[in-house]
């Protein structure tokens, strides 16, 4: 299914996607695939992504330097 992110392969493309986006803006984050089991309510396993991001916000900059991303303005989401 196209879009589908609880998929192994939606998860991991979701994943390669959050890690570029932040990336390309200077931050590091690290994100984990952890794998579910069987859920009946969705008829399937899932994946799910985890990170270390807090609110959907890096913790820290690239190259080692411990920042958060709090200046990162909500308006550049919108750019």
């Amino acid at each position: 299914m196209n879009g589908d992110w609880c998929t192994n392969d939606g998860a991991r493309k979701l994943k390669d996607k959050i890690e570029s986006y932040w990336r390309d803006r200077g931050y590091d984050v690290n994100i984990n695939l952890v794998e579910g089991g069987f859920i009946a309510a969705m008829r399937s396993g899932r994946t799910d992504v985890r990170s270390n991001m807090v609110n959907g916000m890096p913790t820290r900059r690239g190259g080692g330097s411990d920042h958060s991303a709090s200046e990162f303005s909500a308006a550049s989401w919108h750019g």
